[in-house]
């Protein structure tokens, strides 16, 4: 997020890019649940995005105490209402767009969670949670792949979370050619790889490291709402 609030850096573009690659999703959802169709939706998603690079709004994030996930809720809905009366007169699209919006699979997720009943702020909340969790984990299987462990990651998955389809780490220890032991330790060393990575990714979108944890707690509690 640092390198994206300057403008003047060659990263800049890049970790903007990335940072809207990462959450477009839960704004996406979110523009959806205010009433707007899905072509408005991706529009309105698109236009936002573009508007924090065109008036470099992230400048701002990083002279205010908060949380990014908050800082892009907050700047979203003063978007939405100021500057979709203007865009609604235009031609749909007529912006370049800053990413690219997969907007069969964002209407399949959102027709999914049709069934919640929870406020938009508290699913923007759970769904910004799990592209956490999303990214967290694809960043453990690229780790895994390319240090040649790719099938001791998809046997091991399911054991970072209580999962009942998991398998037990015998039969698991039986498939790899290990010891239950030897399972037990790769297990324990994939939940600590993971730890480090989503603290790693939380530190990204808050003030300071004295955040992170809380920040967990509260993404993570969205959950049992």
């Amino acid at each position: 997020m640092l390198s994206a609030q300057d403008q003047d850096s060659p990263q800049s573009f890049a970790a903007l890019e990335s940072l809207c690659r990462t959450y477009w999703y839960p704004l996406y959802a979110f523009v959806r649940r205010q009433g707007r169709g899905p072509h408005d939706a991706q529009d309105l998603t698109q236009g936002f995005f573009a508007r924090l690079l065109e008036k470099n709004y992230l400048k701002s994030a990083a002279c205010e105490k908060g949380k990014f996930r908050t800082f892009l809720l907050v700047s979203l809905k003063r978007y939405l209402a100021g500057e979709w009366d203007r865009q609604h007169a235009q031609k749909r699209g007529g912006f370049a767009p800053i990413l690219s919006i997969d907007q069969e699979l964002a209407e399949s997720r959102f027709a999914a969670e049709l069934s919640h009943r929870l406020q938009p702020d508290v699913l923007y909340d759970r769904q910004w949670a799990m592209t956490l969790i999303e990214r967290v984990m694809t960043r453990l299987q690229e780790e895994y792949l390319a240090s040649g462990r790719a099938k001791l990651f998809e046997c091991l998955r399911r054991c970072l979370i209580k999962d009942e389809s998991a398998q037990p780490y015998a039969e698991i220890a039986g498939q790899l050619n290990l010891t239950e032991a030897a399972v037990k330790m790769a297990v324990h060393r994939l939940r600590a790889r993971y730890r480090e990575i989503l603290h790693a990714e939380i530190a990204d979108t808050v003030a300071g490291p004295e955040e992170v944890e809380e920040e967990i707690r509260h993404l993570f509690s969205t959950f049992g709402e």
